[in-house]
């Protein structure tokens, strides 16, 4: 399989055009979501700003395509992310921005962008990213309100992807050479985790169900967030669920506490049965380990 690296060739008007916030990124590099809450609250930053933190472009990975004629992989040396990013700034494009690379959004702007030098020291460190040297970082500033609540507070982006063009050289790195040996063992895990499972037991089922009564008649009020209500759906309803999401259900266990909580009392009782009780969350603890030995 052909491996190709990407350069800029400025005769050619070669660089990149607009970020993309995607659901997921080909770096496989997460942003983080800045604003009001305090998970991911820095003291430098103006919590009130709603910005979006993360890896624009990774040096020397190996991102997988494949297009009419065959299957390929691309990758950046550093010094191609450098100039890229230099590019990208000196031509104005900073308030260039599409979704999942299918239309075009508006109130999007790169506020902050930078090169990580020394991966200990650098800014994506504070919050807890961990990022090879010669990355380009960014912090994306939303002010369009539909894009925040119905695509970041919702989860439904979670990176950022580039769009632009680009010369190919191609050519084969040791560097790349040996990733691609990590790549193709970690293709075959994700072969591997879209398998999906439904053994769950009917105890499961019928508390997600007893949920879903009591939301019917007196909603969910501040109970609940996306995750939990699609849950109590998928496990009512006896759909199949994949390994990450047994795997959410197996660590909702540290809400055990407040299990015993009367629906009319508050939220405890009524998302633990949503997310299958205590009959879902000890099988999903119990099928976690059994799909990991295998």
């Amino acid at each position: 399989m052909r491996i190709i690296e990407l350069i800029i060739d400025e005769e050619q008007d070669n660089g990149i055009d607009a970020i993309s916030i995607v659901e997921h990124p080909a770096i496989e590099e997460n942003f983080i979501a800045l604003n009001q809450k305090k998970e991911y609250k820095f003291q430098e930053v103006d919590n009130e700003k709603r910005i979006l933190m993360g890896a624009l472009l990774v040096p020397n990975k190996a991102i997988y395509r494949k297009d009419d004629k065959e299957d390929y992989y691309i990758y950046f040396t550093k010094k191609t992310i450098r100039k890229a990013s230099e590019l990208f700034l000196q031509k104005g494009n900073q308030h260039n921005s599409t979704f999942e690379h299918l239309y075009k959004i508006d109130g999007l702007t790169l506020v902050e962008s930078w090169i990580v030098e020394d991966k200990e020291k650098d800014k994506s460190a504070l919050y807890g990213m961990d990022v090879p040297v010669g990355t380009w970082m960014g912090s994306v500033k939303v002010d369009n309100e539909e894009v925040w609540n119905d695509y970041v507070k919702t989860g439904v982006v979670k990176g950022f992807s580039i769009e632009g063009f680009f010369a190919e050289k191609e050519e084969l790195s040791k560097e790349i050479e040996a990733g691609l040996q990590l790549l193709e063992i970690k293709q075959e895990l994700l072969r591997y985790e879209l398998q999906t499972y439904s053994d769950y037991p009917v105890a499961a089922r019928n508390n997600a169900k007893r949920a879903l009564k009591w939301v019917e008649k007196h909603g969910w009020g501040s109970c609940g967030e996306a995750t939990g209500k699609k849950r109590a759906s998928m496990l009512a309803s006896g759909m199949p669920l994949s390994r990450d999401t047994i795997a959410r259900m197996a660590s909702f266990k540290r809400h055990q506490q407040h299990k015993d909580v009367p629906y009319s009392e508050g939220c405890g009782g009524l998302m633990w049965d949503a997310w299958g009780g205590s009959a879902g969350i000890n099988w999903a603890i119990s099928k976690l380990k059994q799909i990991d030995n295998e």
